[in-house]
C-alpha cells in the first residue's frame, strides 16, 4: 500500500468492515424498544435525538479507532497500562458486567425473533439464539473478514425490512425532515424517552471492541500507513453508523406514522408487531420479524466479541474462548429461560449499562489525550473539548434515566 498514492477503491476495500461490526450496538434490540416506544408517545418529535446520538457516537468510534491504530492495542489493554491494578479491577468488573447486559439484551432479539417469526417457545428459541451465535462466532477462525461479511449480510437485512416499512407506513416526509433538524421537547416525559433513547444508542462495550477490531489490519504499518488506515476507518465509520442512524430514524419514523396517528401506545415490542399485521398487513409484521432476528443474531454475537476483548484486555487473564463466550452469553440464558419479562430485562440491561458507559468514554478521553501513547494521533484542543462535553451530556442524561428508573417513574 503506497499513501503517496492517495484514495484508491481497493484501499478503501482492504479498511471496510470493522464499522459493520460495530455499527450493529446501535441497532440492537434495545434500540427498537426506545424507538418504537419514542414514536408511538411523541410522533416525530425526538428525530432529532437519533440524529445527534448518531453524531456522538461517530466522534467516540473514530476516537476508539484512533487509540487501536496508535498504540496497537486496544482499549482495555491500554489501561491496564495506564492505571493502577485496582482500577483496572474495577474496571474490568464493571466492563465485564456490561457486556454480559448487552448480550442479555441482545439475546432477547433472537429470542422475541423466533417466537414472533416462527410461533417457537421461548425455551425454545433461546437456544436456537445461543447456538446461532456461537456458528457466527466460529467463523472467526476464519479470520475476522469472514465474521464481517457474516454481520454485514444481518445488517443488510435490518436495512431491507425497515426500506420496505417506509414504504408501507408512507409518512408525511416534511414532518420527518423539520423535526430530524429542528429540536423540540413535548410535554409530558419526553426528556425521559430521549434519554432512554441516547441510552440505548450510545455503547460501552463497541468503545472497547472497535479498537480492538482495527488491529487486523494494523500489524506493521508505518506512521504514513497508520495514517491512512484512519482516514480509511473514518470512512468506514460514517458509511456504517449513517446506515444505523437511518435504520434508528426509520423505526421511529414507522412507529410514529402507523402508531401515533391511531393513538396507539406502544408498550412492547411484541405490541408493535402484532399490531402492525391489521394496520399495514402480514409483509410488514413479517419484515418486522425479520428484521428483530437479524438484529438479535447480529448484536448476539458483537456482544460475545466484545466480552472476549475485555476478558483477555483488563488482567491478561486466558482462558479457552469457548468459556469465554458461554460466560458472556449465561445471563441472558438464565434470565430468559427462568421467565423473567422481556421487556423488564431490557430495561434493567440499559441501567446496567448506563453505569460504565461514563468510564468507558472518560478513560478513552484521558488515554487519547497522552501523547506518549498516542504520538501525532493525540487529541487537539478541540477535540478534547468536544469529547470531554459529549461526556458531560452522557453522563447527565444517563443520571436522569437511571434516577427515574429506580424512583420508578419510567
Amino acid at each position: 500500500m503506497n499513501p503517496a498514492s492517495g484514495f484508491r477503491i481497493r484501499d478503501q476495500l482492504r479498511f471496510i468492515g470493522p464499522a459493520f461490526i460495530v455499527s450493529v450496538a446501535y441497532i440492537d434490540p434495545g434500540n427498537f424498544a426506545a424507538n418504537i416506544s419514542s414514536g408511538s408517545l411523541f410522533g416525530f418529535s425526538l428525530l432529532w435525538v437519533i440524529l445527534w446520538s448518531n453524531l456522538m457516537a461517530i466522534f467516540l468510534q473514530i476516537m476508539s479507532a484512533k487509540l487501536g491504530i496508535a498504540t496497537g492495542m486496544n482499549l482495555a489493554q491500554v489501561s491496564r497500562e495506564v492505571f493502577s491494578r485496582r482500577m483496572n479491577r474495577f474496571f474490568y468488573l464493571a466492563a465485564t458486567c456490561a457486556a454480559m447486559a448487552t448480550t442479555m439484551a441482545e439475546f432477547l432479539g433472537g429470542v422475541l425473533g423466533f417466537y414472533l417469526l416462527f410461533g417457537i417457545p421461548l425455551s425454545v428459541s433461546v437456544i436456537l439464539t445461543a447456538a446461532v451465535t456461537l456458528l457466527i462466532l466460529s467463523l472467526q477462525k476464519y479470520g475476522q473478514k469472514v465474521v464481517e461479511a457474516v454481520i454485514a449480510i444481518l445488517v443488510a437485512v435490518i436495512c431491507t425490512a425497515f426500506i420496505l416499512e417506509l414504504v408501507l407506513a408512507r409518512p408525511e416526509w416534511p414532518q420527518v425532515a423539520f423535526h430530524t433538524l429542528m429540536p423540540s421537547m413535548p410535554s409530558g416525559n419526553a426528556v425521559f424517552v430521549a434519554a432512554g433513547m441516547l441510552g440505548a444508542t450510545v455503547m460501552p462495550h463497541v468503545i472497547y471492541l472497535h479498537s480492538q477490531l482495527v488491529q487486523c489490519r494494523n500489524s506493521g504499518l508505518s506512521a504514513e500507513e497508520k495514517k491512512l488506515h484512519l482516514r480509511m476507518e473514518k470512512i468506514d465509520i460514517f458509511i456504517a453508523m449513517n446506515i444505523a442512524f437511518i435504520v434508528n430514524a426509520s423505526m421511529v419514523i414507522v412507529s410514529a406514522a402507523v402508531f401515533f396517528d391511531r393513538g396507539m401506545e406502544m408498550d412492547s415490542i411484541e405490541a408493535a408487531h402484532r399490531s402492525l399485521e391489521p394496520l399495514l398487513g402480514p409483509l410488514s409484521s413479517a419484515a418486522f420479524g425479520a428484521a428483530l432476528l437479524a438484529s438479535g443474531f447480529s448484536s448476539s454475537s458483537v456482544g460475545a466479541m466484545a466480552g472476549e476483548t475485555i476478558m483477555d484486555g483488563f488482567i491478561d487473564f486466558k482462558m479457552p474462548v469457548a468459556l469465554r463466550r458461554l460466560i458472556t452469553m449465561l445471563p441472558g440464558v438464565i434470565v430468559i429461560l427462568a421467565g423473567a419479562d422481556p421487556m423488564y430485562a431490557l430495561l434493567l440491561s440499559q441501567v446496567c449499562l448506563s453505569f460504565i458507559l461514563p468510564v468507558a468514554v472518560i478513560s478513552m478521553l484521558v488515554v487519547t489525550s497522552r501523547p506518549d501513547l498516542m504520538g501525532e494521533f493525540v487529541n487537539k484542543p478541540s477535540t478534547k473539548a468536544a469529547g470531554f462535553m459529549i461526556a458531560a451530556l452522557i453522563i447527565a442524561l444517563n443520571a436522569a434515566l437511571l434516577y427515574l428508573t429506580f424512583s420508578g417513574q419510567i
